[in-house]
């Protein structure tokens, strides 16, 4: 039987920073939104990482949304993560709220409802948004352990840098609020 690492904190709410030896080349240098953490697992949204391969007026048009605002054409869609990558979701400032709209934090919520699309779309919606595809998920105790075998780092989320920060930057500005510089760190975990 599998022993649950149990740290006593929920992140909800908090920014995942990826420590500088993370194996996984999905996480490597990523910046995660912890959207729910309760002691059935996880659900956050990578907000540091952009696909290039479709712009969001593409994505628009294969969901039959019309785009009759300009100025939607810089809007990026961000990798959410490896989980169901076709499902979208948006991270965005409390100024737009409908039933399905799960408030996480103060000043902090996310929509998954395409109705949420079409009011961007029109250039309405709220003011601070990251579009993501796909999430990143964690199972009962999983993310626990990755945290204490020094995959992750986690500090308070803030909309500067969740909004209005490069997703280039966003990364070593996590570090930055921790306090020191990913290159100080060490990408093995110590044991006593």
């Amino acid at each position: 039987m599998a022993e649950r690492i149990n740290t006593g904190e929920y992140l909800g709410g908090k920014l995942l920073v990826a420590m500088p030896g993370m194996r996984d080349p999905r996480f490597s240098q990523s910046v995660v939104y912890i959207c729910a953490h309760n002691k059935d697992g996880a659900m956050g949204l990578v907000i540091n990482r952009v696909i290039d391969s479709i712009t969001f007026p593409e994505l628009l048009e294969q969901l039959g949304i019309a785009r009759p605002a300009p100025t939607i054409e810089d809007i990026q869609v961000h990798f959410g993560g490896p989980v169901e990558s076709s499902r979208g979701f948006v991270l965005h400032s409390t100024d737009f709220s409908n039933e399905a709209t799960l408030h996480v934090d103060p000043g902090v919520s996310v929509t998954a409802t395409v109705d949420i699309l079409e009011q961007i779309a029109l250039g309405e919606g709220p003011k601070s948004r990251i579009l993501a595809l796909g999430y990143a998920g964690w199972r009962s105790g999983q993310l626990e352990s990755e945290i204490l075998a020094n995959g992750w780092l986690h500090v308070d989320a803030d909309a500067d840098l969740l909004f209005d920060v490069d997703c280039e930057d966003k990364w070593e500005q996590a570090f930055s609020k921790l306090g020191f510089a990913p290159e100080l760190l060490s990408g093995e975990a110590g044991h006593a």
